[in-house]
């Protein structure tokens, strides 16, 4: 797996606090989140699954929470996040609350004994965590033999717009780094899940003006909190210049953003101490 730079390396303080901030306005910003959940949800047609636990993992404000009460109205829910203000707002969602019980914790230690859940769902929290060996060892812990994780993440790809535009005024960091899904797929490998396959899909969302971008990013808590940020405000100045160097991107009257979005599932084996084969890129293979 690739090294993270240390530049790139997140402050878990810092994120923790830029999501419980955005907790309130992020439903009205995260059409482009939901929609990935949205399609990652129609992949379990395709599973034959009938779990009695679910761990959403990075619920934030519980919009897959719902829907995964829908899809399997006998399973129990627990709705995991960092932050506790976005979980305020999972437990409003739908009429199944006696379903549905919300934690606050880090993936990095989740309280929960071994083999907890049947199923372990997760949309777009795996790019905040820095190093994904320890969180999937630590999830293939308390998913039960034979249980499915499904998760997506965002790819290299994803604001390459916005990373370039900044590269040009500065040399700090101002967008995440994303690990590539052969990285993704090499964690697992690493920490022995069945038979793992990954793929991807390029998404584009355009903006009239940049300024709407950075608006949705700051409202569903996606700041900069990488090691190598700049520590002061951004000015007028180079808010401008960051405009400028992004117009060089403009079509048909809109800027684009870019995002990558793999698309991952593995099982947990029958035998924890068993080593799986290789890992595929495509959908074969995701029927038990």
């Amino acid at each position: 797996m690739a090294e993270l730079r240390e530049a790139d390396r997140l402050d878990k303080r810092q994120l923790r606090r830029a999501f419980e901030r955005a907790a309130d306005s992020y439903d009205a910003a995260a059409a482009l989140q939901q929609e990935i959940g949205s399609r990652l949800l129609e992949r379990m047609d395709m599973v034959r699954l009938q779990p009695a636990r679910i761990l959403d993992l990075g619920a934030g404000t519980g919009f897959c929470s719902a829907a995964l009460m829908q899809r399997y109205r006998g399973a129990e829910v627990l709705a995991l996040d960092l932050a506790i203000n976005m979980l305020r707002h999972t437990r409003q969602r739908g009429n199944a609350a006696e379903q549905l019980h919300c934690v606050c914790a880090d993936v990095d230690g989740l309280p929960f004994a071994d083999d907890s859940f049947d199923f372990i769902f997760s949309n777009l929290m795996l790019q905040w965590c820095m190093d994904l060996e320890p969180v999937f060892t630590e999830l293939r812990r308390v998913l039960a033999p034979g249980g499915l994780l499904m998760f997506t993440t965002f790819g290299p790809d994803t604001l390459r717009e916005l990373r370039a535009s900044w590269s040009v005024v500065d040399g700090f960091t101002h967008v995440n780094a994303f690990p590539d899904m052969h990285d993704v797929g090499d964690a697992l490998l690493g920490t022995r899940w069945a038979e793992p396959v990954m793929d991807t899909e390029r998404i584009t969302v355009t903006y009239r003006e940049l300024r709407t971008l950075m608006y949705d990013l700051k409202h569903i808590g996606a700041h900069n909190v990488t090691a190598g940020r700049p520590r002061g405000l951004t000015g007028r100045q180079r808010f401008g210049q960051v405009a400028r160097a992004y117009e060089a991107y403009r079509r048909d009257g809109v800027l684009p953003a870019s995002y990558e979005v793999v698309y991952g599932h593995a099982w947990c084996p029958q035998n924890k101490d068993v080593v799986r084969h290789d890992y595929e890129v495509g959908l074969d293979g995701l029927l038990p």
